[in-house]
């Protein structure tokens, strides 16, 4: 059994910070890799990022990498994304999850959270 929650989102203007964190309840060998994806309506979820169990990281994209910052803590289960420079288009309902894949399809991810909005305004 896994469990994730995920926090930190809210509404915030464009140029501004904010800190996801996902905390896991789970056996280790379900969470090896944590990653966060995110969906906007009627979109597709979209690979954000992924950490794995030795801390490394794959960024979705260069607008992603440039901007955002992935760590893990593997003492308390806890992956944190932390978004500088936000723009509109980072929008959407972010969601953590879990499973030993390092693959960038949602479909191949085994657990999820629920989910927490963001919001960037113009």
């Amino acid at each position: 059994h896994v469990q994730l929650v995920e926090t930190g989102g809210g509404l915030v203007q464009a140029g501004a910070s904010l800190r996801l964190s996902c905390t896991a309840s789970a056996r280790t060998f379900d969470i090896d890799v944590m990653a966060w994806f995110r969906q906007a309506p009627g979109r597709e979820r979209e690979f954000v990022a992924a950490i794995d169990w030795t801390g490394q990281i794959t960024y979705g994209g260069d607008s992603v990498k440039s901007r955002f910052a992935l760590t893990r803590n593997n003492r308390n289960n806890t992956v944190s994304l932390q978004m500088d420079s936000v723009k509109p288009e980072d929008t959407g309902v972010y969601y953590c999850a879990s499973g030993r894949t390092t693959r960038r399809d949602a479909r191949d991810w085994a657990y999820w959270g629920q989910g927490t909005q963001v919001t960037v305004s113009s």
